[in-house]
């Protein structure tokens, strides 16, 4: 049962007090619900936070601070979740920085289902986008919930590809305030996220896009999920935070290799290297997490990866062509050495792969075969 507005104001107060969550659930540890710390009295504050925390508590609330959120949780599918709420996500309970209060837009029910993130790299490939969309999709029909951040490349995919799935559903955790969008581009999927979805934030309204606020954001990605499957990531990326966050609260930590030559696939090699599970398929996800989630999850479509998507029958250039291709991005001078092509006869032959859906053209004027 969600807090009624009397007590979800007190939480409120508290959260925008200024202190820190670790102060935050010190007191609530000491005195119960935010009601009965406000009624403590200075001293009795003071006695577990300090006297500077105590005067802060002690200033009247700030009325422009807690009613938007007050109206904003009022309206249709918005709910702001307590530590004390039973729809609280359990998950959460055991992370070690548990936020006080969460923002949610959409279903509440998807955060106790058996969940799975999946992270990667912004500016993904082609390939990379694929296989992120597929696995998605193919882990989503048995029932897992897919977790991300809703940032562009992987993390998009990923949540198209679980709205597809329809039987576990998405949840985009955000590091913005649940009123507010980052990235713009993402507006019509985090839309849809929160009509057949969950869209969640641990800050307040209004907060914007902060570089800061994003590695916090990762630890709720981490801590909501039974396990972490990495796409693709450089050394050096955020999803490689979100894998060891996981890892550090004994959650099972996946990652798709990839080609040798992509600085894309350096992130995930070193988490095979350091102990994560190499995947190739959905099953292979779905037979670590069966015993740890305790769910006995039908098994989905065998080929999870993306395959190469149907396109115009091949004479026998364009099958030279995809030959020479391979599956790692080509820069088209190397394509002309290995295909033997002169530069008229490949373009002639490239534009109608690509609108057929056989290959992608990626920055820098390579190609890669999807």
């Amino acid at each position: 049962m969600l807090a009624a507005s009397d007590e979800l104001a007190a939480w409120l107060r508290l959260a925008a007090s200024g202190l820190g969550p670790d102060r935050q659930r010190s007191l609530l540890a000491a005195f119960g619900l935010p009601q009965h710390i406000f009624e403590a009295g200075r001293a009795a504050i003071a006695g577990v936070v300090g006297r500077a925390a105590a005067d802060v508590l002690a200033a009247p609330p700030d009325p422009e601070r807690i009613e938007p959120a007050l109206a904003w949780a009022a309206e249709d599918g918005n709910h702001i979740l307590c530590l004390a709420d039973e729809a609280y996500p359990h998950a959460l309970l055991d992370i070690a920085d548990p936020p006080v209060l969460l923002y949610a837009k959409g279903e509440l029910a998807l955060l106790q289902r058996p969940a799975l993130a999946v992270v990667g790299a912004r500016s993904a490939t082609a390939q990379g986008a694929a296989n992120a969309e597929a696995f998605a999709r193919a882990l989503s029909e048995p029932g897992l919930t897919i977790v991300s951040g809703l940032a562009l490349g992987i993390d998009a995919a990923a949540h198209r590809g679980a709205l597809d799935g329809g039987a576990g559903g998405t949840i985009a955790v955000i590091g913005t305030g649940a009123d507010r969008i980052y990235p713009a581009r993402n507006a019509a999927l985090a839309r849809e996220i929160a009509a057949r979805g969950l869209v969640l934030s641990e800050f307040p309204l209004g907060t914007p896009p902060l570089r800061h606020n994003f590695p916090r954001r990762n630890r709720l990605i981490a801590g909501l999920a039974g396990g972490v499957l990495v796409v693709e990531a450089a050394l050096g990326s955020g999803s490689l935070i979100t894998a060891r966050l996981a890892s550090d609260s004994g959650r099972e930590v996946f990652a798709i290799p990839g080609s040798i030559h992509s600085p894309l696939s350096k992130g995930c090699h070193r988490l095979i290297r350091d102990g994560a599970k190499l995947v190739e398929t959905a099953e292979d996800v779905l037979e670590e997490l069966r015993g740890p989630l305790g769910q006995a999850f039908a098994a989905p479509a065998p080929a999870c990866a993306a395959p190469a998507r149907p396109g115009p029958e091949a004479d026998e250039e364009s099958a030279r062509l995809l030959n020479a291709l391979g599956h790692d991005p080509v820069d088209l001078d190397t394509l002309v050495q290995r295909s033997g092509l002169t530069v008229d006869a490949l373009y002639a032959i490239l534009l109608p792969m690509e609108l057929g859906g056989q290959l992608a053209r990626l920055p820098g004027g390579r190609v890669q075969r999807l």
